[in-house]
């Protein structure tokens, strides 16, 4: 035999180049032949993509944020909202990132923001789809991916630049990761799902970590072995788990610790510059309990702002998710989903060798973790939050449709007789609370009670029946058909109109904040003023926020800078005023002019919201110092010296008032450092349009207010 008639081994590179090649093709196999997976992604994409640039920068706050970021590494690093790098935001920087580097690729557009948000809707609608499909089959799969993706808030938060949609993607994609685990035993999916929430944890902090309760309950209780050995090895894999979150999620809050606080911005939020205090307080236990002088807490019983209603969210109690804000949101399929999980609880018993056991834990954990939480949470909540509880109520539904129908035509039902009982009280439960989230619209989509009530009622009662199976399959379909209509029609009308700038919602152009007939914010749930948008007392003494349906920035017109603006009479606080939280646009316009002719420097006004408006429209050099709308920071007077030592700040607009003041609000943000500033540096007065500005130039005045400040 010749060396030649050897059969050699293909090169390594060449072997991987076909391996990779059959993956691929494998995977292309995988996914055609699964239709319904296709026309669920391209339905998703669909909602999130078209007309998304009627939604503008959307939220300017974390719009000018992402310039900074996307200019600057050491902003990138630090989330600063200013290209100063004096302030972060008041999140963690994760979303954020991912828009910044957006950015850098196809440069600083709305849809270079937006887009991503929307790709991201899409690949989380697929997870579900996928998890659900694994336990339950086919039918439950799609049932699961579309109730989710036809949630009003789920198109509304993908068409949006707020870190919502990286949280409920992440999340949704420890879920995911999880089934994978109760399937294989494998340590690397837990690992994986760890490194997922601690991603999340990365996002949005400690709401992450509202899956992970149902996901260790549904590990130990599915995986406890009969031997120590067994235990032990579970346990084990379980802590490996809990340490890539530790590390993923710790990993920027660390960083940030060990950074010198005169190396990195303040942490806005917060009143001692820690990250701890952001994690722990402002958007920790501040956001369930309530915070200490925020319109959300300590206002009325309950700490809920108004007589126990959420400034924001309405009344807090058990039926708060089908109410007020929050019900045309997410609540439409909440009864079907509880029947379900209900349902799945009698029927699995929670054996531990019945695989559906672990599912049930972990995405019933997280549903009725964050359904609870969320439910009577008396800080400041926004009715956009329910998009995280979307998914888990999406995977409920779809698991409940599973149990409906026999594995023979795509279902799950191991019981002809538990699905004759299932269906009709899931279908008559997904009624019920359907109409109740139609009687909290004022009359929208009323063509959708007299189809429940007489088509899906119908539905409930044949369901009831011994069927064959395919009169089955055709009388659920039409079923789930009617439940989904009217979140599908409200949904829809989502991509007519601009989402508002800083509270999203699904919906009609009157859904948004303050909106007549709509479904979100302070319109409903807290009483309407004479006009009907919005709370707005006679006399001009709360809110009066205009529909602003039309307009690419939310609340205001896109002249006004954006966000809300303390009125110009009667002390109320106007969205659609004349300028942002803390601020009047045009002046601060006349002040970075001045500021342009005068040497230059960065300007520090009372509130983000103002200084986000002008970044975003002209990248000028302004750093809000009091936070979000001008209360939730408070730097000090010593930092504010050694800010101005450093060069990194010499001009303040003290605004006395901190910006228009929401009821029930008593925190005063930065203004005793302010204060400070006003009685050490030099006064600059300016005119403009009528009005007088009053600035202070502290160039050279460090030393004045550091001992202003110790004195």
């Amino acid at each position: 035999m010749s060396w030649d008639s050897i059969p050699y081994p293909a090169p390594a590179s060449a072997s991987a180049r076909l391996g990779a090649r059959g993956r691929r093709s494998e995977r292309l196999r995988w996914l055609v032949a699964r239709p319904e997976l296709i026309g669920l992604m391209a339905l998703t994409a669909l909602l999130n993509l078209w007309n998304l640039g009627i939604n503008g920068w959307a939220n300017t706050y974390y719009s000018a944020a992402v310039r900074s970021m996307s200019t600057s590494w050491h902003d990138f690093l630090f989330a600063s909202l200013d290209k100063t790098g004096l302030m972060t935001v008041d999140k963690p920087p994760l979303a954020f990132w991912v828009q910044a580097l957006s950015v850098r690729v196809f440069g600083y557009h709305p849809l270079s923001v937006l887009v991503p948000e929307a790709l991201m809707g899409v690949a989380a609608v697929a997870l579900v789809y996928d998890m659900t499909r694994r336990m339950f089959g086919r039918v439950a799969g799609a049932v699961a991916g579309l109730a989710f993706a036809l949630t009003p808030i789920t198109v509304a938060i993908a068409r949006h630049n707020n870190p919502d949609e990286l949280l409920v993607l992440c999340c949704v994609a420890a879920l995911w990761c999880t089934v994978r685990a109760l399937e294989t035993g494998r340590t690397k999916w837990l690992v994986l799902t760890g490194v997922c929430v601690g991603l999340g944890f990365e996002t949005k902090m400690g709401v992450a970590l509202f899956v992970v309760p149902g996901i260790a309950a549904a590990w130990l209780w599915s995986r406890w072995g009969a031997t120590w050995r067994e235990r032990l090895t579970t346990v084990r894999q379980l802590l490996a788990g809990g340490l890539a979150m530790v590390v993923v999620g710790g990993a920027w809050p660390l960083l940030v610790t060990l950074t010198p606080a005169a190396d990195r911005p303040w942490i806005s939020g917060t009143s001692d510059n820690s990250i701890w205090s952001l994690i722990f307080g402002y958007n920790g236990l501040g956001r369930v309990a309530g915070q200490t002088g925020g319109p959300g807490g300590g206002g009325g019983p309950g700490g809920g702002g108004f007589g126990g209603n959420n400034l924001f969210g309405g009344a807090t109690g058990p039926f708060r998710l089908l109410q007020s804000a929050l019900g045309d949101q997410a609540g439409w399929l909440l009864g079907f989903a509880v029947v379900a999980g209900l349902a799945l609880l009698v029927v699995t018993r929670l054996r531990r060798r019945d695989p559906r056991t672990g599912w049930l834990m972990a995405v019933g954990g997280a549903f009725l973790v964050t359904a609870v939480v969320f439910s009577f949470s008396s800080g400041i909540f926004h009715p956009y939050y329910v998009s995280f509880l979307a998914p888990f109520a999406a995977a409920l539904v779809g698991a409940g449709a599973g149990l409906m129908l026999p594995r023979s035509l795509g279902g799950a039902s191991e019981d002809a007789r538990a699905a004759r009982v299932i269906a009709p009280l899931a279908v008559a439960a997904g009624v019920v609370a359907e109409l109740v989230v139609l009687g909290e619209l004022e009359g929208s989509l009323s063509w959708a009670r007299p189809l429940l009530i007489g088509v899906a009622g119908a539905c409930a009662v044949l369901l009831a029946l011994s069927l064959p199976g395919r009169v089955r399959a055709l009388v659920l379909a039409v079923a789930m058909a009617v439940l989904l209509a009217a979140p599908a029609a409200w949904a829809a009308e989502t991509l007519g109109h601009a989402t508002s700038s800083t509270f999203p919602a699904g919906g009609s152009a009157t859904a948004s904040i303050g909106g007549p007939g709509g479904g979100g914010g302070f319109g409903r749930g807290l009483g309407r003023g004479a006009q009907g948008g919005g709370f707005a007392p006679p006399q001009g003494g709360g809110f009066a926020v205009p529909p602003q349906s039309g307009s690419a920035s939310g609340f205001a017109p896109p002249q006004s800078g954006g966000g809300f603006g303390p009125a110009r009479s009667g002390g109320a606080f106007a969205a659609g005023g004349p300028g942002g939280f803390g601020g009047d646009s045009a002046s601060l316009t006349a002040a970075i002019r001045y500021v342009e002719q005068h040497g230059g420097g960065t300007i520090g006004v009372s509130s983000q919201s103002s200084a986000a408006a002008v970044m975003v429209s002209s990248n000028a050099d302004v750093a809000g110092l009091g936070g979000f709308s001008g209360r939730e920071s408070s730097v000090s007077a010593t930092w504010l010296a050694q800010e101005v030592a450093a060069g990194r700040l010499r001009w303040v607009i003290v605004d006395g008032t901190q910006g228009g003041r929401l009821p029930g609000d008593t925190r005063t943000g930065s203004q005793t450092a302010m204060n400070v500033v006003a009685s050490t540096c030099r006064a600059v007065t300016l005119n403009t349009s009528g009005a007088t500005l009053q600035m202070y130039d502290c160039q050279g005045r460090a030393a004045a207010i550091l001992k202003a400040a110790k004195g």
